[in-house]
């Protein structure tokens, strides 16, 4: 007997052991986990919605974003909503979502990367005919937090830059997007040295994939329940929804009381 409760003492002191090794790894591994997913997302634009109808706060504030001439929304309690696209390639929408902003009368702005440029200068001239700005979206739409020359960096700007003046005559209004928001302070202090403003967003939603298309009801769900005044409104060009959408989105926000104004006044 008194052999069995030894036995048993034993026991169930090593498995108390082996479960408090087991908590101890699982606590080293949660702290590895969440020290890779913070370096993982840093240079990464994000937003977090807190409220709705409210501004989301984001990876910086707007005093750290001012000082490098970069803005994600804009400070106000006014019903006004600056609307982008981001162009990084041609797949048949654009044309309708050029004639949905001509009826509704709205300036938007598109950040275009080179290679558009060069494959549908038509396009371009027909956006800045039209009144609409045309920014920068570098040439190869890289992973410019990873750019560290100013050499580099500038390339891939004055690039774009060139392929716009070609094919339009004009000037290109020194507006950027980071590709896929990924920045870095240098970043923007290099885009401020060449003139630039930045632009990130306050409102996107998951429209990139083409053969995998966001439904209409997913889409206002996002576009109407989380506007909020100042808004940064970022859709992609070659979304199949976005072009569809378009003209009723306009009409929702206009009847929510909302004025969509070009990026200049922000």
């Amino acid at each position: 007997m008194v052999l069995m409760i030894l036995t048993a003492a034993y026991l169930l002191g090593a498995a108390a052991g082996i479960a408090a090794q087991k908590l101890a790894l699982d606590k080293q591994t949660d702290a590895a986990s969440a020290t890779v997913t913070a370096s993982s997302a840093e240079g990464n634009w994000g937003l977090s919605f807190q409220e709705e109808g409210k501004t989301p706060a984001g990876n910086a504030t707007f005093e750290e974003l001012a000082q490098y001439d970069a803005f994600y929304a804009e400070q106000t309690d006014e019903k006004v909503l600056y609307l982008t696209f981001d162009a990084g390639y041609e797949n048949g929408n654009t044309a309708s979502i050029l004639d949905t902003l001509k009826k509704h009368n709205v300036s938007a702005t598109f950040f275009v990367v080179g290679t558009y440029i060069e494959s549908e200068p038509e396009l371009v001239k027909r956006m800045a005919q039209e009144g609409h700005i045309v920014g920068n979206h570098t040439w190869h739409h890289p992973d410019m937090s990873q750019i560290a020359t100013m050499d580099a960096f500038k390339k891939e700007l004055v690039d774009v830059e060139d392929a716009y003046r070609d094919a339009t005559g004009e000037e290109m209004t020194k507006f950027y997007r980071p590709p896929q928001g990924k920045y870095s302070e240098s970043n923007l202090k290099m885009a401020q040295e060449l003139g630039y403003k930045t632009f990130f967003w306050s409102l996107a939603y998951v429209d990139w994939y083409d053969n995998d298309q966001p439904t209409k009801e997913a889409a206002f769900e996002k576009l109407l329940g989380r506007i909020h005044p100042g808004a940064i409104v970022l859709l992609h060009s070659t979304s199949d929804t976005n072009a569809q959408i378009l003209d009723e989105l306009i009409q929702k926000w206009e009847e929510m009381g909302y004025k969509i104004r070009p990026l200049t006044e922000l």
